[in-house]
Parts: C-alpha cells; sequence; structure tokens
C-alpha cells in the first residue's frame, strides 16, 4: 500500500487529523490497535476550549456537540468549604464546553465510516520504520496477514504507552517529568450535578472535583493515595468524603446515587522533546501529559492536531518542504505554558503527603487572593478557556 500519512492511533486526536486531511484531500491511513467498542468504552474528561470545538467544527464533527454540549461561562473555587465563581465571560468574554471525550471520539467514528475512511481497527504489531530516511514505512498485522504501507510522514497519535515514541533512540530524546504522590478516584452516578459548572475544592484533607457528563449524569473525582484501590472505596465512604471537602451550600444540595464508574487514575506531567524525529511526528500524549487538574489534555493535543494540520497542508498544497520542521517547536510552546497552568492548578489545590500547616495556609490564601484580584481571576480565566493555537 501507499498512502502520503500514517497515523498510528485511532483515538480522537489521531480521527481528528485523519478528517481533517481528509477534507483538505490529503491521503492518509489510520492504524488503531483496539477495537472501537474498546475506544469508545474509555471513560475520559470533557471540557473542551473554545480552540477544540472551532476544530472540530473545522472538520464538520460539531453537529452533535453542538445540539448536546453544554456551554460553561466560569468555575467555582472553593476553600475551606466556602466557594466563589470565576466569570470567564466578564473576564475574557470566552467560555468552554463540557462535552464527553468519548462522545467527541464517538463522532469522528461516525464521520470516517460515512466517509469511507481508510482505518484499520485491531492493526496489530504497528511499527514505523526508516523514518530518518526519506522512505519510511510502517508494518502492521491485520486479519491474520502482514501488510506494509509505504508513506511520505508517520504520524504517532497513539498515547503515553504507545509505540511510536518507543520506536526513538533514547539518547535523541529529552524527557522532563514529575509524578504526583496522589491519585484521582473517579465516580459516574446517574444522578443531576450538584452544580450548572465545574466546582474546583481545596480542602485539609484533600482535593475534590465535582464535573457532570449530561444533566442526569454527575461526575466526581476525590484525591486519594496512588497506592489505593477501588475496592476499599465503598460507595457510602465516598460520598461521606466527597460532601466533606465541598463547599457547605454544595454539600447539602449533592443528590448521591449508585456509582456506574469507579477507577483510580495516576497523575503526571510529562514532556518529551523534540515532537518530531525526521518524518515522525508526535501527538498528544504520545509526546506529553498534564494532570486532569486544569482539563487540558485533550485540548493540548487537539492545538497539537492544529500545528501538524496546517503543516502538512503547506508541505503537500503550497510545495512548502520547511513548514514541517516548524511543528515541533510551535506545538513546545503551547505545551510549556499549559503543562505550567496544570501544575500551578495541581500544586494550589491538592494536600501533598509531607503537606505542613504553613503550606496549607499558603493554598488557602493563594485561593483568598484569587477571590479578591480580578487580574489574578483574568490570568487564570486566560490559562482555562484556553491559549490561542
Amino acid at each position: 500500500m501507499r498512502t502520503q500519512v500514517v497515523i498510528i492511533g485511532g483515538g480522537p486526536s489521531g480521527l481528528l487529523l485523519f478528517q481533517l486531511l481528509c477534507l483538505a484531500e490529503i491521503d492518509c491511513i489510520v492504524l488503531e490497535k483496539h477495537t472501537i467498542k474498546h475506544v469508545l468504552s474509555r471513560i475520559r474528561a470533557g471540557v473542551l476550549e473554545q480552540g477544540s470545538v472551532d476544530l472540530l467544527k473545522k472538520a464538520k464533527a460539531n453537529q452533535r456537540l453542538k445540539k448536546e454540549g453544554f456551554t460553561h461561562e466560569g468555575i467555582l473555587l472553593s476553600a475551606k468549604n466556602y466557594s466563589f465563581r470565576i466569570d470567564f465571560k466578564s473576564l475574557v468574554n470566552k467560555v468552554v464546553t463540557v462535552y464527553g471525550q468519548t462522545e467527541v471520539t464517538r463522532d469522528l467514528y461516525g464521520l470516517t465510516k460515512k466517509n469511507n475512511g481508510k482505518l484499520f481497527n485491531s492493526a496489530k504489531n504497528v511499527i514505523p520504520y526508516n523514518f530518518n530516511s526519506d522512505k519510511p514505512f510502517v508494518s502492521f498485522y491485520h486479519d491474520g496477514l502482514e501488510k506494509k504501507i509505504n508513506c511520505d510522514f508517520i504520524i504517532g497519535c497513539d498515547g503515553f504507552h504507545g509505540v511510536t515514541r518507543k520506536t526513538i533512540p533514547k539518547n535523541q530524546i529529552k524527557i522532563s517529568e514529575r509524578v504526583y504522590p496522589f491519585g484521582w478516584l473517579g465516580v459516574l452516578s446517574k444522578t443531576p450535578p450538584v452544580n450548572n459548572e465545574l466546582i474546583y475544592a481545596n480542602h485539609e484533607t484533600g482535593f475534590a472535583l465535582a464535573s457532570m457528563r449530561n444533566k442526569n449524569l454527575s461526575r466526581y473525582y476525590l484525591q486519594t493515595s496512588i497506592n489505593d484501590n477501588v475496592k476499599n472505596w465503598t460507595d457510602k465512604r465516598f460520598w461521606n468524603e466527597l460532601k466533606k471537602k465541598l463547599p457547605n451550600d454544595a454539600a447539602q444540595s449533592l443528590v448521591i446515587g449508585p456509582s456506574v464508574e469507579k477507577s483510580i487514575a495516576p497523575l503526571r506531567s510529562f514532556v518529551s522533546e523534540p515532537m518530531k524525529f525526521g518524518s515522525l511526528f508526535l501527538v498528544g500524549d504520545a509526546a506529553h501529559i498534564v494532570p486532569p487538574t486544569g482539563a487540558k489534555g485533550l485540548n493540548l493535543a487537539f492545538s497539537d492536531v492544529y500545528y501538524l494540520y496546517q503543516a502538512l497542508k503547506k508541505y503537500f498544497h503550497n510545495d512548502d518542504k520547511n513548514a514541517v520542521n516548524y511543528y515541533s517547536d510551535f506545538a513546545l510552546r503551547r505545551v510549556w505554558k499549559t503543562t505550567r497552568f496544570s501544575w500551578w492548578m495541581t500544586s494550589t489545590l491538592h494536600r501533598f503527603p509531607d503537606q505542613s500547616s504553613f503550606d496549607q495556609q499558603i493554598q488557602e490564601a493563594e485561593i483568598e487572593y484569587l477571590e479578591g484580584s480580578l487580574s489574578a481571576q483574568k490570568a487564570l480565566a486566560e490559562n482555562y478557556v484556553g491559549l490561542p493555537f
């Protein structure tokens, strides 16, 4: 087989890039190791920056998003069981949209089927070759047969544990990483959300987040030990801890019910540099991870998609052979700024294992300062709604 671009990874970033390239009449193929059912079973975050919404519109993947997405004009921050609101609309005249990552992926898969897209699910043993030459190719197994695709470029959208970054010699990569000493225990419940906007809560016993998927489906998180086990958390224990950490008014109005899904996710900041190696490009979690505190993971992957899509269009349509060489620099500038914001949110809202009373007072003072400073609120709002692509 021969194509212009091979995309390894059929998650939201790989599918979005595929759709954009197809619309630009750039020939491409997607290789995904899992079945569609498995990909759509993964529960992920659901806060989209305006830039991400605009990019999905450009990809013609926003029809259901327009009908079912929830526009949020702010968030609530809480400390000592008292909350106040950060008003994005009045501060920076921008908003975010709550729409589940699984639903984004579902919409993109629908377009792939509709457009007769070249998508191979259950592609096994995918390996990129010769990406430091002018003849890169990818080999894989599908339906028991070995296949080979010759191409111009290989794009790694296969996540943190994917194959693409692992094929790059370690002496060519610079890794910067911080692994946080706690995780998030997440619970999905068929209950109405406690608030119509997200609540981020600092508490002396640990962090909590009140989020949602829709009007009847809530998503809540508690900070927990990285070595904890979901078996240790009965629904009763979870709801009691959540009530303890939320603002008093939210705790009193919280509707509880049986959990639908329960899991613990680790938190880390991770950046791999550069994001281009010859004709191989890294996108999204294949190159960087941020803690979920600022809702940036998917949005950061989509900004990578934007930069790479623009570069590939210039390369193939404008005969600008240098355009792809700027991708890594452009993407990494935004990656590091976003990583800084996610680190700040995480450091301000969570309780660390060795945290003293002094550290807790500093966090509370930081949050109280935010309440009284419109300038500080504007800086937070600018970052939360998303830095420009």
